[in-house]
């Protein structure tokens, strides 16, 4: 006699589990599309709005602010007042505010909008990643999950890119911020129908000095990463600002180490997998996110491409990061987090190692889609495992707080990242011309300079993606028979 299949009701498993997946996707590839589709529009809202050189930096700076300085109070928000309705509140928040954004009549508006963009961001990010961790409880069908979840992470830049280009050059940069209202209210009513609400048990008091002190000092950690490019980094505004960060870190820590209900419980950090997920984010973080910043300047200033077409030239890009994040969601289960990964970061290194021979006249097809396909392709091996690893083992009651830590190690990671090797390229093309002995450049000089200062710059993040490979081969050891054993999201923490 046969055996009769088990309902999805009848193993415990989410009957609509896929389609929250496709909601919670929607949503994820809408927050990171809007951190890369400003870049592409900001010379046009620059122009349209009268805003100066000085204050543009301030429409990404508004956003970061908020959105890495408000992470961990988001993650707990949603895990003490429900994830679905935090995910929900933030969807309709973060739709209005680009909205105000999209009719923005001065800079003034512009960067208010900016800001609470972030703040409800703040919230939505961290909601979604732990709605995954509660909803898919089997392995496997959690690493597909993942795959979608680290696919959308890697390549959105790209394809924020793009859609930031055509946007622009067709319609208008108000439609970068305005396409959010849209994908939102699609994601809200399947989210209404589709998203099983889920919250923490047990003690759900809010640590109100630990929240003070911890968006506090993270606000003032990016805040002083953002004056480096203006100010460099022995500034003493820059350097104000870092100590107000170290102070408010340092007292975050002992208030976290005594408070009875932490806003960030240290067993969050010291399990050894999740602590590697963490570190590792941020380390990679900080060696990618210039990459795109320095390839679209390239694209725009030296091979002289439309906006269109310089974001068109990364679809490649995603597309590689989709087909190797598919291919690492059925790989995770088949041989563990650690292997699949530290290929994946040694690829992407590779990647940005090829970037360091570009030329002021390198062809793409040749030079850099090379490069751009064995980045993606590794990147897409990387991202899957790290969101599945970050909240490896984490019990219900912290699952919310464990993605706000993920999101906030690469936000840190990718504005420090930014900072630093934006910092180093300019260093570079200084002095490119000491070194050659030009005392009066010609136009052709300065690009040669530019390009030179590129190159440096691509060196330092191959070298940090490749630090992250080494810091994640020797601290992750949790192997697939590990991640099969904690197949439940209210497995204990240990």
């Amino acid at each position: 006699m046969s055996a009769v299949a088990e309902s999805p009701e009848a193993t415990g498993l989410d009957p609509k589990r896929w389609k929250a997946l496709v909601v919670i996707a929607i949503a994820q590839l809408m927050v990171v599309l809007d951190a890369s589709i400003v870049n592409i529009a900001l010379p046009s809202l620059q122009a349209d709005l009268g805003i100066t050189d000085a204050n543009r930096q301030w429409v990404v700076t508004a956003y970061t602010l908020a959105f890495g300085g408000l992470l961990l109070l988001g993650g707990r928000i949603s895990d003490y007042g429900g994830r679905k309705r935090a995910f929900l509140i933030g969807l309709v928040g973060f739709a209005g505010a680009s909205a105000i954004g999209g009719i923005a009549q001065s800079q003034e508006m512009l960067f208010a909008s900016r800001a609470l963009q972030g703040v409800f961001g703040a919230l939505l990010a961290p909601a979604a990643l732990s709605l995954i961790t509660v909803t898919f409880t089997d392995s496997k069908e959690r690493a597909k999950a993942f795959g979608v979840y680290g696919g959308l992470s890697a390549g959105g830049a790209a394809i924020g890119l793009i859609l930031g280009g055509l946007l622009t050059e067709y319609a208008s940069w108000r439609w970068c911020l305005g396409v959010n209202v849209p994908i939102a209210a699609i994601a809200f009513v399947l989210g209404l129908a589709n998203i099983k609400e889920s919250r923490a048990s047990g003690d759900t008091r809010y640590d109100l000095p630990g929240a003070a002190t911890s968006t506090l000092g993270l606000v003032a950690l990016v805040y002083g990463i953002t004056k480096v490019g203006a100010l460099g980094w022995g500034a003493t505004e820059t350097l104000t600002y870092f100590g107000i960060a170290i102070v408010m870190l340092v007292a975050f820590v002992i208030i976290e180490s005594r408070s009875s209900h932490p806003l960030l419980p240290v067993r969050i950090l010291t399990e050894r997998n999740r602590g590697a997920s963490y570190l590792t984010s941020f380390i990679v973080g900080t060696g990618l996110f210039g990459m795109f910043l320095f390839l679209s300047i390239y694209f725009q200033n030296v091979l002289q491409y439309s906006p269109v077409k310089a974001g068109l030239l990364f679809l490649p890009f995603s597309v590689g990061v989709g087909i190797s994040a598919g291919a690492a969601s059925q790989l995770l289960p088949r041989f563990g987090a650690r292997w699949v990964s530290l290929i994946g970061m040694l690829m992407a290194s590779g990647g940005l190692f090829l970037l360091t021979r570009l030329q002021a006249d390198s062809a793409y097809t040749s030079d850099i889609l090379p490069a751009l396909m064995l980045m993606s392709l590794g990147l897409g091996l990387v991202f899957v495992p790290l969101s599945a690893t970050a909240l490896f083992a984490v019990g219900n009651h912290d699952a919310g707080v464990a993605s706000a830590v993920l999101n906030t190690s690469q936000q840190i990671g990718g504005a420090l990242g930014t900072a630093f090797l934006s910092t180093v390229a300019t260093s570079a093309t200084t002095q490119y011309f000491v070194d050659n002995q030009i005392a009066q450049p010609a136009p052709q000089d300065g690009i040669n300079a530019m390009v030179h200062g590129f190159t440096v710059a691509f060196h330092w993040s191959a070298g940090l993606v490749l630090l992250g490979a080494v810091v994640w081969g020797f601290m992750v050891n949790a192997d697939k028979d590990t991640l099969a054993a904690n197949d439940s999201p209210t497995a204990h923490i240990g």
